[in-house]
């Protein structure tokens, strides 16, 4: 340390403030949220911080190979180590005829509202998934649209509003043979399943869509002033705890379920969270048994986030995970390939 310039002092500091909050990180998980809901925000900054000891240990090389890039290559290989790295090297893809496929995506009102400069879009969503072998659909901020043209015989959708209104829908080419709503309290947010049969077996499929933020990139001010700040601290400590009350009613009445689950959907936040690490439990990640890259399911100014997950029973073998980058929405789908 002695032997440092005053800039890589500087630097070496930074670094350290980067190691702790990674660190800190692998603990938020196991904090609920309302115990204390700002702590909660480092789960938000887990992919941004994992990119900053990339840089730092590029800089301490570049520097010299200074021995400080041990403390960053640390965390990295921890990171890699506990499956936290947000990039995934290898896929695995296994061919196997007996495989259904579980879709999800977060329409975004098949913008309804003209957020992207493109026409119709959800007639351009109906030729995507028919070009997929997907036998079941989970969407989010579903509506309905005249354009969507999907032959799928059974599906259940929970709006509100009505017939006119938003909400979530399953899409399904297996028999629906029960189905409801979790109703989340004070929320446009909301959980809802079916219980499909395959082959005379019972699965239950749930699509989940957790509280969001309401921070969108082309609304971000970077200059905050004492106000803004107040308000937007307010807004993601309300967020994390609407998060955790719908995640424990959501964990009641997944108790209750004698079937095989797979859980689907928007969770409006990332694989640190609280939220996500009690979601998966003892469920096996798509993501992680079979994906590749980042993941990504939505763009924060261009940088990668993967906010939507399918999650399934460790009773069934993951096959393949797809990614796409379809850009009619704010969200991407995700595919997952699944068997006995």
């Amino acid at each position: 340390m002695k032997n440092l310039s005053f800039l890589n002092k500087i630097m070496f500091f930074l670094n350290n403030i980067a190691a702790l909050i990674f660190f800190a990180a692998l603990f938020i998980p196991y904090i609920a949220p309302k115990t204390f809901p700002l702590l909660s925000i480092i789960s938000l900054m887990v992919p941004f911080v994992l990119f900053a000891h990339i840089l730092f240990i590029i800089y301490w090389i570049l520097s010299g190979f200074k021995k400080q890039f041990l403390l960053s290559a640390i965390c990295i290989l921890l990171a890699v180590g506990l499956s936290l790295f947000p990039y995934k090297f290898k896929s695995k893809e296994v061919i196997s005829g007996n495989s259904f496929g579980v879709m999800n995506y977060n329409v975004r009102l098949f913008n309804k509202y003209q957020w992207i400069q493109k026409e119709n879009v959800a007639e351009h969503i109906s030729k995507f998934i028919q070009g997929q072998a997907a036998d079941v659909i989970c969407f989010q901020e579903f509506t309905k649209d005249r354009a969507l043209n999907l032959n799928y015989p059974y599906v259940y959708e929970k709006l509100n509003g009505g017939r006119k209104g938003s909400g979530l829908a399953i899409y399904s080419k297996y028999r629906i043979v029960n189905k409801g709503s979790l109703d989340f309290e004070h929320s446009f947010n909301n959980a809802i399943f079916v219980d499909i049969l395959r082959n005379n077996d019972t699965l239950r499929i749930y699509n989940v869509h957790l509280e969001s933020f309401g921070i969108k990139p082309d609304s971000v001010d970077l200059n905050l002033n004492e106000t803004r700040s107040k308000k937007l601290i307010y807004r993601l400590k309300k967020s994390f705890t609407k998060q955790q009350e719908q995640v424990e009613k959501f964990l009641d009445h997944k108790e209750n379920c004698p079937y095989k689950t797979i859980i689907s959907g928007d969770f409006n936040n990332t694989a640190y969270s609280w939220a996500y690490r009690m979601l998966k439990s003892n469920l096996n990640d798509t993501f992680i048994e079979s994906g590749k890259g980042f993941g990504k399911t939505y763009s924060f100014n261009k940088y990668p986030l993967r906010i939507d997950f399918i999650l399934t029973d460790s009773r069934l073998k993951v096959n393949q995970h797809k990614n796409f980058n379809l850009e009619l929405s704010d969200h991407e789908p995700v595919l997952a390939k699944l068997s006995y």
